[in-house]
């Protein structure tokens, strides 16, 4: 069974930083594309940021040139580092990884940017 957990979360004025990390167990992390989504109050789950076993990132518009997702695949652990966060960026994060087709979702970790 695959695990995720999340740390890092925390509250954070704007123009701050925070490193999210994951923590995976239960699964072959090195073959494992991984992800980071976020939800905001109100508003659909959204992906941030994904990584794939290769390493080649993609992300969202919104957080482009702010944050960078990265992966050790010796510490089975993929990191969200997020620089000059702003207020719309608060949500509650999700590591994301799919094994064998199923989608596997960790239980979120909570981000608070203050204005």
């Amino acid at each position: 069974q695959v695990q995720l957990l999340e740390s890092g979360g925390g509250l954070v004025q704007a123009g701050g930083s925070l490193r999210l990390s994951c923590a995976a167990s239960g699964t072959i992390f090195s073959i494992n594309p991984m992800a980071w989504y976020r939800q905001a109050p109100g508003k659909q789950r959204e992906l941030v940021a994904h990584i794939s076993s290769g390493g080649r990132t993609n992300y969202a518009d919104s957080v482009k040139g702010r944050f960078t997702i990265s992966r050790d695949n010796a510490k089975n652990t993929v990191t969200l580092q997020m620089n000059s966060l702003k207020p719309e960026d608060t949500a509650d994060y999700y590591c994301w990884t799919v094994h064998f087709g199923a989608s596997d979702w960790g239980q979120g970790t909570q981000v608070t940017v203050s204005s």
